[in-house]
């Protein structure tokens, strides 16, 4: 995403990525907010998406993989990186489950970058701001840093 793009028009240019993403689009991933490194997406809670019938509580695998979606969304967006990229290692920690029927969102952040490797860290939450859902660690691939 160019650096001269207004966040309206980078947000524009997510959405149309990500609806060509079919496991975005098939765990309802939107983006909020993308560039200079930052990116932020929402994953509503759905039934099809809960990992204990009992509880509703959403699986852990939609959240990670929400996760990781917005981490590497953060690696592309920052001003550095001129292509794709590909996760070589994320660390997720679970602080707690979501909160059954709550949005999980993930604010994730590209904090450094060489000329081979991002680094970013996320935090997803689900409207309790100050208990996060858990938080993550990764590394992305760099393809062109400029």
């Amino acid at each position: 995403m160019s650096e001269t793009d207004s966040p309206d028009a980078r947000l524009e240019k997510a959405r149309k990525f990500f609806s060509a993403l079919p496991h975005a689009v098939a765990l309802g991933m939107e983006p909020e907010e993308m560039g200079d490194g930052v990116a932020v997406m929402t994953m509503p809670w759905r039934e099809d998406l809960v990992g204990d019938p009992e509880t509703g509580v959403i699986h852990g695998g939609a959240v990670s993989a929400l996760m990781d979606t917005a981490c590497g969304a953060a690696a592309m967006s920052h001003p550095d990186l001129l292509g794709a990229t590909a996760t070589i290692g994320l660390r997720i920690d679970y602080m707690r489950p979501a909160t059954p029927r709550a949005t999980v969102r993930v604010r994730a952040e590209c904090h450094h970058i060489t000329r081979s490797v991002a680094f970013v860290r996320a935090t997803a939450s689900d409207g309790d701001t100050d208990r996060p859902v858990a938080t993550a660690t990764g590394t992305f691939t760099v393809e062109g840093k400029s």
